[in-house]
């Protein structure tokens, strides 16, 4: 199994964008569209305050007729945000994700905001790990050395 840790590392742009609660959804959207991400930690100093995710703008935002300019981050955002720890399996982050219908989880570690890591990047990894099993089994079949 796969720790959160190697599954950042293992990302190009480790980078967690972060936005303020003040900022508008309309920002929040230029953000995740020009970083091409769908979830963003909202953050006041260090601490993490929410999170925002495309799902609360089409539920939050467009399905109520608001618009995204004139509504605040911090009146869409999910204020109780789960996270992880980068010592966490990806087994327990599906786990996790899969039980509260989530679809990004931050990683914090010592109290400090250290990554986010999406169900994509679990799915990647969860492949990855299954086509290695699967070619040192058919390794092992054929009688075949890795070297």
């Amino acid at each position: 199994m796969t720790v959160v840790a190697k599954i950042l590392q293992s990302k190009p742009d480790a980078i967690v964008h972060t936005i303020a609660p003040q900022a508008s959804v309309l920002d929040a959207l230029r953000l995740m569209a020009d970083k091409g991400i769908g979830a963003l930690v909202v953050t006041q100093g260090d601490a993490i305050v929410g999170i925002v995710t495309e799902r609360d703008y089409a539920r939050k935002i467009a399905l109520l007729g608001r618009t995204s300019a004139a509504t605040l981050v911090q009146d869409v955002m999910t204020t109780s945000v789960r996270f992880v720890r980068s010592t966490q399996t990806s087994e327990q982050c599906m786990q996790l994700m899969t039980g509260n219908r989530l679809r990004h989880l931050p990683v914090v570690d010592d109290n400090k905001l250290v990554g986010m890591i999406s169900i994509g990047d679990l799915v990647k990894d969860i492949i990855s790990e299954q086509k290695f099993i699967i070619e040192q089994m058919e390794n092992y079949i054929t009688g075949s050395q890795v070297r």
